[in-house]
């Protein structure tokens, strides 16, 4: 037998699927109802209602059935009202007789007091002290076994609560949502999980505020120049303090007072979030921060002259003016990010797209132009999502301000370490500088003592040459007229060519050995060189040559010298070579002793050169100086 094709087995495969999910969720359908049935709770849709103070033999008469959740804003009661709301119930023949039964209340703005078959369960004496702290607050109330009746039980609720034109938002209205009945111990869970999101989320959110906003502050206050730190830690502590009008209960002063007090919180915080948008955007218009102060003065006065009457018709059109502003400022803001801050776009438009959306469903809410679903209206989201929606932009900036913070650092550590390159360059170059000045003023205190030797000890040396009868004096002025004029020479600190410098060498050196009937045989490979050498070089120079000429003329006892001079590997080399007796055994091989040999080698390395001698008796001696050009 062939097997089947694998296309028409996958839709048998599909409806076999289709088939298992359908039996898996009738058996959570069937485990759902059989939690139910374990433990019965019952919903009360509709009550009789009827105003305190109606005299007890009329009051059946009075008594008219209404539905549940029973909105006082939406209904025919235009006043502040207290009503007495009555429903009967059986007790579930299926529940232990021990098991507490309780009554659990949603929404009850405000309850006063409960009664349980004509007996007080719940309620101080005082009608000022009310069992629920605010309209949002849930409430559990344990009905006691000993007054329960197993038919035909009577509970009545007594309401008060003030008329919508009476308070600034829809939700302070009086009113009572739909009732419930069952164990306490599972209407206990109910209650915790709404008394926690309508009541314990806003306290922990208002917490989180107050520090996230403390913490804007103070980084506001260590950089004073992006003030839109300021104005979004001051959202967040308004924000934290309006929050406290939705958990709290009476206050001191008149119902009225508090509810204009709401109204100055929301412009103060509108003002704000308009601020922090336009400083955040690198914006900032006087306009419209006069049209801010005036929008915030205007509004407290509006509702005292509208009166308690027309409180919410009055904030109610603020807060459409409010919501026009901040969707144009929002617009504004993202038209600049997506311009200037593109990473800012998308996570700035999507906490807005989702306040915006949420604040215009509410307003619209509120001035009843759609009916919310149950789901909605039992879980108000604005609330819920304004401390999350916080958080998150908090967050971000303070991200942002930890990522200049890091990038501030590093841009001070680059700065500090040019500074530091700098300032070493500025000390090498002041050094330099101060060097500069030296050879400056050296080298013009040069000029002038080579002046003042020219113009003196020259113009007296050379008298007497011309006036001396005395050969000796004549020759003597001769030659320190030449030592002078060498000296001025190495003053000046004029460089001469290397050229000019053999030729004045070689006639010298010709001349004096000549005299002493000494042959010579100079030659040189770099007549014609291009050379500089600078004056103490050829001062000291020559001042080598003298000495060892004077030493061949006085004690060396040759007939011939010769002198070799070079260039090689930018050094200038110059070799003297005698046939003398050489330097006597007396010095006990110690060239430098005597015969100015020292001298000579001293004035090498003044020019960061040397000066080497060879000698022996009988041999002779060669002296090879080199000199750096």
């Amino acid at each position: 037998m062939s097997a089947p094709p694998v296309t028409a087995a996958v839709p048998g495969c599909v409806a076999r699927c289709r088939v298992a999910g359908c039996r898996l969720l009738l058996i959570l359908l069937a485990f759902c109802a059989a939690l139910a049935a374990a433990a019965p709770v019952q919903r009360f849709d509709r009550a009789e209602v009827l105003e305190a103070g109606v005299p007890a033999a009329s009051r059946a008469a009075s008594a008219v059935s209404t539905a549940l959740p029973d909105d006082w804003s939406r209904g025919p009661l235009q006043r502040d009202g207290d009503l007495w709301y009555r429903i009967r119930f059986d007790h579930p023949s299926e529940a232990p007789s021990d098991r507490l039964q309780a009554l659990y209340v949603l929404r009850a703005c405000r309850l006063i007091e409960l009664l349980l078959n004509g007996q007080r369960v719940h309620g101080l004496v005082s009608e000022r002290d009310l069992l629920s702290a605010s309209c949002r607050e849930p409430q559990l109330l344990t009905l006691p076994p000993a007054l329960m009746r197993d038919r035909d039980n009577r509970l009545d609720l007594r309401v008060r609560g003030p008329a919508l034109q009476h308070v600034a938002w829809r939700e302070f209205a009086g009113g009572l949502s739909a009732l419930q009945i069952g164990p306490r111990a599972v209407l206990a869970a109910e209650h915790g999980r709404r008394l926690f999101w309508r009541e314990t989320w806003l306290q922990l959110g208002a917490v989180v505020l107050l520090g996230l906003g403390a913490l804007m502050l103070l980084l506001v206050w260590h950089n004073r120049h992006e003030v839109y730190f300021g104005y979004f830690g001051a959202l967040c502590i308004g924000s934290a303090l309006l929050s406290v009008r939705l958990w709290i209960g009476e206050l001191p002063w008149a119902p009225v007072v508090t509810e204009q007090i709401f109204c100055v919180g929301i412009a103060t915080l509108v003002g704000l979030a308009v601020q922090f948008l336009l400083s955040y955007a690198g914006l900032r218009s006087r306009a419209i921060e006069a049209a801010l102060l005036v929008q915030w003065l205007l509004m407290p006065l509006s509702l005292v002259v509208a009166g308690q009457a027309r409180l919410f018709a009055v904030a109610s059109a603020w807060y459409g003016l409010y919501a026009v502003e901040l969707v144009l400022i929002s617009a504004l803001f993202l038209g600049v990010a997506w311009r200037d801050r593109r990473h800012d776009f998308w996570p700035m438009a999507l906490v807005l797209a989702i306040f915006l959306g949420l604040l215009l469903a509410e307003l619209g809410w509120q001035q009843g132009l759609y009916e919310a679903p149950a789901a909605i209206s039992d879980w108000p989201l604005l609330p819920l999502v304004m401390p999350v929606l916080f958080v998150i932009v908090g967050t971000r900036l303070f991200a942002m301000f930890a990522r200049a913070l890091r990038t501030a650092e590093a841009g001070r550590t680059a700065l500090a370490r040019r500074v530091r390159e700098l300032t070493t360059e500025f000390e090498g170059n002041f050094s330099q500088l101060a060097e500069l000045r030296v050879e400056q003023v050296t080298e013009k205190e040069r000029k002038r003592i080579a002046a003042d030797l020219h113009d003196d000890l020259g113009a007296k040396l050379l008298t007497i040459v011309h006036t001396s009868d005395n050969e000796r004096i004549t020759a003597l002025a001769r030659e320190a007229l030449e030592d002078m004029r060498l000296s001025v020479k190495g003053l000046i600190g004029k460089p001469l060519r290397l050229a000019d410098a053999l030729a004045d060498w070689r006639a010298e050196t010709v001349a004096r050995l000549g005299q002493a009937k000494i042959d010579v045989d100079w030659q040189s490979s770099i007549e014609e060189t291009d050379h500089l050498l600078p004056s103490r070089s050829f001062v000291q120079t020559t001042r080598i040559l003298r000495e060892a000429v004077s030493n061949i003329v006085k004690h060396s006892q040759a007939t011939s010298c010769s002198v070799r001079c070079r260039i090689a590997d930018g050094q200038f080399t110059m070799t003297i070579r005698d046939d003398g007796r050489g330097i006597p055994m007396e010095l006990d091989g110690n060239l430098d002793r005597g015969l100015g040999m020292s001298s000579m080698k001293r004035r090498a390395k003044q020019m960061q050169g040397q000066c080497l001698v060879q000698s022996g008796p009988g041999y002779g001696t060669v002296i090879a100086l080199t000199v750096p050009l």
